[in-house]
């Protein structure tokens, strides 16, 4: 904090450029970490570029959103606690008041006919979405595994593992991902190893509330969104999806399809997700809720574990429990497009669905455009006389 190049840096900045970021990040975490970057690095120099991927290092290391977490940790450096609470929140806010104020449109019991349309349209794309951000994150996972051959077959049976199980045991992934993290700490350690051994595992303390529904239920989902979701943002989906439409029976599967559309197409992050299925569990309340308590863990890690990253990204142990649960993460991402591909309910959305693989996947193009440009489909398809209900 002594740092003469950040000395200068107010709280007031902090709110007006972190809440900037946090209205115009549409894209997802890339776009995030591109536009603190450029804030923080490029533009003010207030973070020197070692000191930015030292950050991008040690939020990788922590279950949650991780441009997220990046945000509340450019903050922290800062300007410490306070810097991290007012960043952290400016940047939020914009994208969870906006994805409320659509959730009141469309989860409406009646919405408008061109309301229902673009909301079929979107949703029909959400599996191919959730197949390329499995397929985006592959690559890093595959090289954090080392050359070593057992280790790399282990890594095939994470993301097979936890593929398998979010497409069939869904209220159960937190405890494959956790158990693939363990797996890959006792496989790799060795009998003189005096690393410290404790994985990051989070207990889920909460879960006897969850059993008891109502607003205990709701947050007991947003904390495994919040604090058991190794592997990053979309892991969330299959752990929300069984919660939200067959446990709790808060949404129908299309409108979680909705929901996932409404947080891929709002800024910031895509956990805001988490907000919409808390508004369809207990209105806007229920919303607020949820959102307070998912994010809670990213302010709670970074500041608390900030002073000590350095030694976090030492230790082999967390090292090693990453590299399982973060494939079975990967997997558990392509694996939640079948549920999600089978809450669609209309023929005409399996075309949609096909052409968005096709520009998503072999195009490579841009996930914003690609549910924007469905849902505009949908909003003609509707108009035209085709099946949009719910």
């Amino acid at each position: 904090m002594s740092d003469p190049r950040v000395a200068s840096v107010s709280l007031p900045t902090i709110a007006k450029e972190w809440g900037r970021i946090g209205i115009t990040g549409f894209g997802g975490p890339p776009a995030h970490i591109a536009l603190l970057r450029r804030l923080c690095v490029d533009d003010r120099g207030w973070l020197s570029a070692h000191e930015f991927e030292d950050g991008i290092a040690a939020v990788n290391l922590l279950p949650g959103p991780s441009s997220t977490q990046l945000s509340i940790f450019c903050a922290w450096r800062l300007r410490g606690v306070v810097g991290a609470l007012v960043g952290g929140c400016c940047f939020i806010v914009p994208g969870l008041v906006l994805i409320l104020v659509l959730s009141v449109l469309f989860l409406a019991a009646h919405p408008p006919l061109w309301v229902e349309g673009a909301a079929a349209g979107a949703g029909a794309v959400v599996p191919a979405v959730a197949l390329q951000a499995s397929l985006f994150l592959l690559p890093a996972s595959w090289r954090r595994t080392g050359a070593m051959r057992r280790g790399r077959a282990r890594w095939v049976a994470y993301v097979l593992l936890g593929g398998v199980s979010a497409a069939t045991v869904g209220p159960y992934l937190v405890v494959v991902l956790v158990v693939c993290g363990l797996a890959e700490v006792a496989a790799r350690r060795r009998p003189a190893d005096t690393t410290d051994g404790r994985a990051p595992v989070l207990v889920p303390v909460l879960a006897a509330a969850g059993t008891a529904g109502g607003l205990g239920a709701l947050a007991w989902v947003a904390v495994k969104v919040g604090a058991l979701s190794f592997g990053g943002g979309f892991v969330i989906i299959p752990l929300m999806q069984h919660d939200a439409v067959t446990t709790y029976h808060w949404m129908t599967g299309a409108q979680f399809l909705n929901a996932v559309a409404l947080g891929q197409i709002t800024p910031g992050p895509v956990v805001q997700t988490v907000a919409v299925v808390g508004y369809a569990a207990a209105g806007i309340g229920g919303g607020l809720m949820a959102a307070a308590i998912a994010f809670a863990p990213s302010f709670v890690f970074v500041i608390a574990g900030g002073p000590h990253f350095d030694r976090m990204r030492r230790s082999a142990a967390i090292q090693a429990f990453l590299i399982g649960a973060g494939a079975s993460a990967i997997g558990a991402i392509a694996g939640a497009a079948v549920p999600l591909a089978l809450a669609l309910g209309h023929l005409w959305q399996l075309g949609l669905l096909a052409a968005a693989a096709l520009w998503l996947l072999a195009l490579r193009r841009g996930v914003v455009s690609a549910i924007v440009g469905a849902g505009l489909v949908g909003v003609v398809a509707a108009l035209a006389g085709a099946p949009v209900g719910r």
